[in-house]
């Protein structure tokens, strides 16, 4: 197989292989799991950097899949390739793109549950209770 044949399917076996791990680490960083819920800084850290890695992940699967359509574009439109040996974008290379893209924005989704240093928000008040009762229960 041709050297950049055979990078494509080295990059896109490290992206699946950067996705499975990336799966690991975003679930033990998400809320709902008991791991790690003593430190909720550490648990939500957790999930950053498994976006962070589902991010590298999608990134080396649209390079990957981009570099092979780049290939098969080019092999299509050269005149000295014979027409019985030319290659169209197949549904392998949309399923590529279409999948790169979603791993690239659930990284970032996870990226964006960053735990700020400080809260901006103003601090609560109690409502006050309703000390006078007028005597009738409504039922």
């Amino acid at each position: 197989l041709p050297g950049s044949l055979q990078a494509t399917r080295a990059l896109m076996v490290a992206s699946i292989l950067l996705g499975l791990v990336g799966v690991f680490v975003a679930v033990t960083g998400m809320k709902c799991m008991k791991c790690m819920e003593d430190d909720q800084v550490k648990k939500m850290r957790m999930a950053v950097f498994g976006g962070v890695i589902f991010i590298i992940s999608g990134l080396a699967a649209l390079v990957a899949t981009s570099w092979y359509g780049n290939r098969v574009a080019r092999a299509f439109y050269d005149p000295f390739t014979p027409v019985n040996t030319r290659f169209e974008f197949g549904s392998a290379l949309f399923i590529g793109w279409a999948a790169a893209s979603l791993a690239i924005l659930g990284g970032s989704f996870l990226c964006c549950s960053c735990p700020r240093r400080e809260t901006s928000y103003p601090p609560t008040r109690g409502y006050p209770k309703n000390a006078s009762s007028t005597g009738k229960d409504y039922v």
